[in-house]
């Protein structure tokens, strides 16, 4: 057995009555833990639900290893008394539990991988789907009792919402972002520095933001959004799960998708999509040459990932013109200023 790790966990989270997890939080996830850390954690493989003697033996194991903040992390799990696990992922391989997928929706979320930088094949059939509330996440075949009891007490049970995935803030808040509506960022979103996310934006799992950038649309699941970019009010884009399609959909540096538009292909630098167009892969292109004259038509997955382009749609003839476009999208910098 090697002293080499893919990523290291100890969480606290949250059991139903049978005894399953529905989530874990991991305040302070490892990527490749160093090799004194995984010496200490001999024995502990995958996911590890640990009792009390285990998680003292954990503690003075990690003490002993000088890992003092993961030691102390686990003396506080140890005084609160709430179900916590160990995860150590020797290899990225998929998620095989909820900790497993849990660890690695945070390893995304506090940007220590960029989407696609983990393997979550599968990810969806291994998540229980959990009402959140604000007593934390319930089963859902336990709701009805938790708002009866509830009831009985005087309170509500408030449900936010029913999902697979939690909101990311509950879990993780990146240092230098704007998120208007918190509810609209799933965890597992990576969020880049100086990213703001307004009160109609939305960012999937696996998806997210190099920063700075301005985002008013929606990142589907597997979209990679560059540096400068601003996506307009109520664009969209074409995700990427697993088992999906074979084209990565992401948005280059310094672009720009218009209000209500969106795309389904990849875009390079420096393009801007305007507003209410929707670039399928299928969509017939005229491309126009530095005259604005036509030359050709092509199919818009032709010119999937090239830069400096300029996707339109002719008001008089309907069609959709693609033509070079060389002024590239400056950010208002006092818009994206977090400090």
């Amino acid at each position: 057995m090697t002293d080499s790790a893919f990523a290291f966990g100890l969480g606290v989270g949250t059991h139903n009555s049978k005894g399953e997890w529905l989530e874990v939080f991991f305040p302070r996830p490892l990527l490749a833990p160093n090799a004194a850390l995984v010496k200490a954690l001999a024995g502990c493989e995958s996911a590890t639900t640990l009792d009390r003697e285990q998680l003292q033996a954990l503690q003075d194991a990690l003490a002993q290893a000088r890992e003092t903040e993961q030691a102390e992390l686990a003396g506080r799990l140890l005084d609160s008394g709430r179900p916590a696990v160990a995860v150590l992922l020797r290899d990225d391989v998929p998620p095989a539990n909820v900790p497993e997928g849990y660890l690695k929706l945070h390893l995304l979320s506090h940007r220590l991988v960029k989407p696609h930088g983990t393997n979550l094949q599968g990810l969806f059939g291994i998540l229980p789907n959990v009402a959140w509330t604000n007593e934390g996440a319930v089963d859902i075949s336990e709701v009805a009792q938790r708002q009866l009891e509830a009831r009985l007490r005087g309170e509500v049970l408030e449900v936010s919402c029913v999902d697979k995935f939690p909101k990311m803030t509950n879990y993780v808040v990146p240092a230098g972002v704007r998120i208007a509506h918190t509810a609209r960022v799933r965890l597992g979103a990576y969020l880049g520095e100086g990213t703001t996310i307004m009160h109609e934006g939305f960012v999937n799992f696996n998806a997210g933001t190099e920063g700075p950038g301005m985002i008013e649309g929606r990142i589907s699941a597997g979209v990679y959004v560059g540096a400068g970019s601003d996506l307009g009010g109520g664009c969209s884009t074409i995700g990427t799960l697993s088992g999906g399609g074979n084209i990565v959909i992401s948005v280059g540096k310094e672009c720009l998708i218009g209000a209500n538009g969106g795309i389904g292909i990849p875009l390079g630098d420096r393009c801007t999509v305007e507003a209410g167009l929707f670039i399928t892969a299928g969509t017939k292109l005229t491309m126009l040459d530095s005259g604005g004259m036509p030359v050709e038509t092509a199919k818009a997955r032709d010119l999937a990932g090239k830069s400096d382009l300029l996707f339109r749609r002719n008001s008089t003839t309907g069609a959709v013109e693609c033509l070079t476009n060389r002024s590239a999208v400056e950010l208002n910098k006092e818009l994206h200023a977090h400090n």
